[in-house]
């Protein structure tokens, strides 16, 4: 049998057999296993069937080889497991305190191999063969691989055919290994169950509202956030900077709606440290220059993060509590995952240009007998991301935008995207707190579900978005700001007197009326860099005979776009669900423009003065087929 070139051109001493490469492991080592998919999995277990290896210390970021093996108390006598983050083979062991999880931000683990506070004696790894200039590749585990193979006095590596060669930081030339096994094998797949329900799918209807063409995505470790990426295939010139590709990602680079074209920092290249899914997806990837792995200390680092304009982080969590306090790695005591790249990304995203992180979770678990938004975090649960990090939480229920908002807003935000049951529990526990007002109206508990199909988008003439939906308990700060930043002849216009206040106490009145049905409110917002801002509201309320009153504030700065034009046809149509027949206003008689928006949608209006200054203003319904 004639060797590879690649063997019959390395030094003999270098290439050796299994059991001579593990042999060089002594006793007291300190061995670093390469991470995920790329684990070297011969290795692994002719190192455990080495019965002569004793008291070795193992470091592994991301394990499934060692999940065989982890029960067996002989197992646990010659190995201590330090893993940096706790994968689903692992989590039963780390509940039974077979395992050390040490909790570190993702960026900084190689420099802790390279200074030393983390010392290597080993790395073992897998690699492709050597190029004809002796360039292996680390193909689907660069991440911290790369550090620990520069940072190891001794560097073994498993040689396999089947290891995708992959661009960018990726290359370890031969002289830097130290022992080569030849063997190939089937790389560790990697399967994420991705649920298809309604409440995945409705997480993933609110994220994509919030997700613009162009953003530059992170997507985090987890089945929810790859689950939510189907629905983002309308979207266009998508770019991925993130630490861990997956199956989820292929149909948006088969598509092209994953273009990498408007990305600021290294554009026209998926920028990733990990591949973990199926030998289809490692196929995908095996040579293809559209793909550039780096190392976790650059791909996570906030400040690389941030040279991506319009960076959008998404990732997930295991609860958050009213104050935006965000567990992500412990189920109370017991250790789940770990803090992996999240505070990486979600600071990153803050000081992107244009860029903000999204955490998104369902609203409940072990099936809705517990709420995920909760008044305090578990006994126990760690704080992975403080509140002063986190931008929007989404649920099933729609989203909450915390960031620059204070106590109250967060609370009132986070109760409107709990499950219905827990809403009024959540406002309660609040207000023994003392984080909201005594008077405080809880949110709805019913399911407003049917109310996203009442959320529309246009674009403006001076090419900006607008985003028109229902207004919201939680919307009361930004309804004031609203009101307060209205001209006062804009205010008279609206309201027929010079109204100077617009209190707590108001706003709670005009939100408790709002019942969706009979009374109706939309309020339009405009996206600015991760934030949004309310500059129209158009209402609705029974009048008589079958007729329901409606009236409009547009801001000053956005008057002349079409504005109202738009909300009165997504009104009537919200009013012709709940059987309305027609419209009345009362429009000040100088108003010519609120007028003339009436006049052109229902020219056959009756228009009546009723008072000095004053014009009623009466505007059946077409019949159905008639504006066809």
């Amino acid at each position: 049998m004639t060797l590879p070139k690649w063997q019959q051109e390395l030094p003999g001493e270098k290439i050796v057999t299994t059991a001579e490469a593990v042999a060089a492991i002594n006793n007291g080592c300190r061995v670093f296993l390469g991470t995920g998919c790329g684990e070297p999995q011969h290795l692994i277990h002719a190192m455990v069937a080495n019965s002569a290896i004793q008291d070795v210390m193992i470091y592994q970021m991301f394990s499934h080889t060692l999940a065989q093996y982890v029960d067996d108390p002989a197992f646990s006598k010659r190995f201590s497991l330090k893993l940096f983050f706790i994968s689903e083979p692992m989590r039963k062991a780390a509940f039974e305190g077979k395992i050390d999880y040490l909790p570190m931000y993702l960026s900084q683990i190689p420099q802790l191999f390279a200074s030393r506070r983390i010392g290597l004696d080993v790395a073992m790894i897998q690699v492709s063969p050597p190029d004809h200039f002796g360039y292996c590749s680390l193909g689907v585990s660069v991440d911290i691989t790369r550090s620990a193979v520069e940072n190891s006095r001794l560097v073994i590596a498993q040689v396999n055919p089947g290891m995708p060669r992959t661009w960018g930081d990726s290359l370890v030339h031969v002289d830097n290994i130290d022992y080569f096994v030849p063997h190939e094998e089937t790389l560790v797949n990697y399967d994420v169950e991705l649920r298809d329900d309604h409440v995945t799918s409705r997480i993933g209807h609110f994220i994509s509202q919030l997700i613009r063409d162009g953003d530059t995505l992170q997507v985090g470790f987890g089945m929810l956030p790859n689950a939510i990426l189907r629905h983002l295939m309308e979207k266009k010139d998508l770019g991925i900077h993130t630490q861990l590709i997956t199956d989820a990602m292929l149909p948006l680079f088969q598509q092209r709606v994953v273009t990498n074209r408007l990305k600021t920092l290294l554009p026209r290249r998926v920028v990733a440290s990990l591949c973990m899914g199926s030998d289809k997806l490692y196929r995908f990837i095996d040579d293809n220059p559209f793909f550039d792995f780096r190392s976790s200390e650059f791909v996570s680092d906030p400040l690389v993060i941030a040279r991506n304009d319009n960076l959008v982080s998404i990732s997930s969590a295991l609860e958050v509590d009213l104050t935006g306090q965000v567990c992500s790695d412990s189920l109370g005591y017991r250790f789940y995952s770990g803090i992996g790249d999240q505070v990486d990304f979600l600071r990153g995203a803050a000081m992107s240009k244009g860029g903000f992180s999204i955490v998104a979770m369902p609203s409940t678990a072990k099936n809705g007998e517990v709420s995920r938004i909760v008044s305090h975090l578990s006994e126990g649960a760690g704080v992975a991301t403080t509140r002063g990090d986190v931008n929007f939480v989404v649920t099933e229920y729609g989203y909450a935008e915390l960031q620059g908002k204070g106590i109250y807003q967060r609370v009132m935000e986070l109760a409107q995207i709990a499950h219905p049951k827990f809403r009024a529990q959540l406002i309660n526990e609040a207000k023994k707190h003392h984080y909201i007002f005594a008077d405080q109206l809880p949110p709805l508990q019913e399911d407003l579900i049917y109310l996203q199909k009442y959320d529309w988008r246009f674009d403006l003439q001076d090419g900006r978005t607008i985003f028109i939906r229902p207004l919201y308990p939680a919307d009361e700060f930004e309804y004031r700001n609203f009101f307060y930043s209205l001209k006062e002849e804009t205010i008279y216009r609206r309201f027929f007197y010079k109204m100077r206040l617009f209190s707590h106490e108001i706003a709670q009145q005009q939100c408790a009326e709002v019942d969706y049905h009979d009374t109706m409110s939309l309020i339009g917002r405009v996206q600015n860099s991760g934030h949004s801002e309310v500059i129209a509201i158009g209402s609705y309320s029974r009048d008589q005979d079958g007729y329901a009153e409606v009236a409009f504030v547009v801001h000053d700065d956005y008057h002349g776009q079409g504005i109202a034009s738009h909300m009165l046809g997504f009104l009537e149509q919200i009013a012709r669900e709940n059987h309305f027949i027609g419209f009345t206003a009362t429009v000040m008689e100088d108003n010519q423009a609120m007028l003339n928006v009436f006049r052109r949608r229902y020219p056959h209006a009756e228009l009546a003065v009723i008072s000095s200054g004053e014009v009623h203003v009466i505007m059946p319904f077409d019949p159905p087929d008639a504006r066809k």
